[in-house]
């Protein structure tokens, strides 16, 4: 069975251009995009100089604007709000909410800034029972999960490039070889 590539690529030059269309609009649109994290989750065994010993756990969360737009009215919502801090300190206000959750409002978050907001409790309170999500006016921010990661030289990650663009490139070449051996 001979294979008509001028068909083939009739039909999928258009897809395929769609897709990328679509990718590129998405990549350089202008809005806002927050995306957050937990920095740290910590305890600490704290014993006062005249007094029994207490715990006291911390952790933080940092926020950042990637967008290509300042995020508007943005909202960091607790079911619990302790003892916290804004580094670096920005303008903000906290707002009660009715059924006793409160949220931390930020006016304005330009692109390409970040901040770490850490609190300050006591057990049981945990990290999960304060945090209740993030939004601004333009929509919701995005949690990731991250990891603590070794960073590689450069001279290594170059090199590491190449080797998976000849892999690539290899295993095209071997696919191209096999489609011409069975037509």
């Amino acid at each position: 069975m001979k294979i008509d590539w001028l068909v083939v690529a009739t039909i999928a030059a258009p897809t395929i251009a769609l897709f990328i269309g679509v990718w590129i609009n998405r990549r350089l649109e202008s809005r806002p995009n927050l995306v957050s994290y937990f920095g740290h989750v910590s305890a600490f065994r704290h014993t006062p100089a005249e007094g029994s010993p207490i715990n006291v756990n911390t952790h933080s969360v940092i926020l950042s604007n990637t967008g290509r737009r300042s995020a508007t009215n943005v909202r960091i919502h607790h079911r619990v709000l302790p003892a916290y801090n804004i580094w670096p300190t920005l303008v903000h206000h906290v707002e009660e909410l009715e059924e006793g959750s409160s949220d931390i409002v930020i006016p304005t978050l330009v692109p390409d800034e970040q901040i770490t907001i850490s609190y300050l409790y006591f057990p049981p309170m945990t990290a999960f029972d304060i945090n209740a999500g993030i939004k601004c006016d333009q929509g919701f921010a995005r949690t990731i999960p991250v990891l603590l990661q070794r960073v590689y030289p450069r001279w290594f990650n170059i090199i590491s490039v190449i080797l998976t663009l000849v892999g690539i490139i290899s295993l095209l070449y071997l696919i191209y070889l096999l489609c011409r051996a069975l037509i």
